[in-house]
């Protein structure tokens, strides 16, 4: 075949920059529409943490004076600041360690078991999450008074544990749905009894479940201001010691707390991700 016969290459089309960008922007979309939400969502907190390190000249800490790291030194130095920390981290303890053994039982009573009522249980559990804050808090006012009980430290408790359940019991059950029972059926066929059996192959593979719920209801519990001042009484906890400093002027000092919480929450979160990630077999899909 001669030269003169060969077909002829096509000549390269060119692409104008506005194609290119308009292919460039339609395959990162989503990333960049995830970026800015992303940097919406920590604006708020990048304002806390850059004030917990300003000088204010005087009670407001609303605007930019100058650079000073005094604060951190004596975080808990404003009356009544450290006592109310103390006291949000009791409750949020206490109620966190109660919902989260409630929530796991009633978790894996709705996953594994059927029994009269199990649908009714179901929409119950979405109530509290569901219902509007200013409801529950009224109605738990209510409950209290009715009963004649005083409300302090504990009628709070109660209450961050009522809503609390509901959290914990949705996000184990998200983890329960997707449980092999045969692990459990091969263990028991080995020997083990019940007991051993949820402690030594139940409790470990929903372990990252329970850190997730337990995590999460103590975020809810430290961070709640409606339900708890309707049910405080005379206790101080820390949003409520933030809003009733609101109109006297709140000090750097909180930005600090709030700092050191979100801090806390963001280590948390990391070693429950590193936690998973160990757990999980490689080339396995977590």
């Amino acid at each position: 075949m001669t030269a003169a016969a060969e077909p002829r290459a096509l000549p390269r089309r060119r692409v104008s920059p506005l194609t290119k960008a308009w292919a460039f922007v339609r395959r990162h979309t989503l990333t960049v529409f995830g970026i800015l939400a992303l940097a919406y969502l920590m604006l708020p907190i990048a304002i806390v943490v850059i004030f917990s390190f300003n000088d204010p000249a005087g009670r407001f800490n609303y605007t930019w004076e100058g650079f000073t790291t005094k604060h951190w030194t004596h975080p808990f130095g404003p009356p009544f600041l450290g006592d109310a920390v103390i006291t949000s981290i009791k409750v949020g303890v206490i109620a966190t360690i109660v919902s989260v053994i409630l929530g796991t039982l009633v978790a894996l009573a709705l996953v594994r078991y059927h029994f009269r009522g199990r649908g009714a249980t179901n929409l119950l559990i979405f109530v509290p999450l569901t219902a509007p804050e200013i409801v529950l808090g009224a109605s738990l006012l209510t409950l209290f008074l009715n009963l004649g009980s005083a409300l302090g430290f504990w009628t709070i408790v109660i209450a961050h544990i009522m809503f609390c359940i509901s959290f914990v019991v949705v996000t184990v059950r998200a983890r329960l749905v997707g449980f092999d029972r045969h692990v459990e059926e091969a263990a028991m066929d080995l020997g083990a009894n019940e007991y051993v059996t949820f402690y030594r192959i139940t409790l470990p593979l929903i372990a990252p479940g329970i850190l997730a719920a337990a995590l999460l209801a103590f975020s809810l519990s430290i961070d709640d201001f409606v339900i708890t001042n309707f049910n405080s009484g005379t206790t101080e906890t820390f949003p409520l010691y933030v809003w009733s400093q609101a109109q006297r002027g709140v000090p750097a000092e909180v930005n600090v707390i709030g700092t050191m919480i979100f801090a806390v929450a963001i280590v948390l979160m990391i070693a429950n991700v590193a936690f998973q990630w160990r757990r999980t077999p490689k080339g396995a899909v977590a």
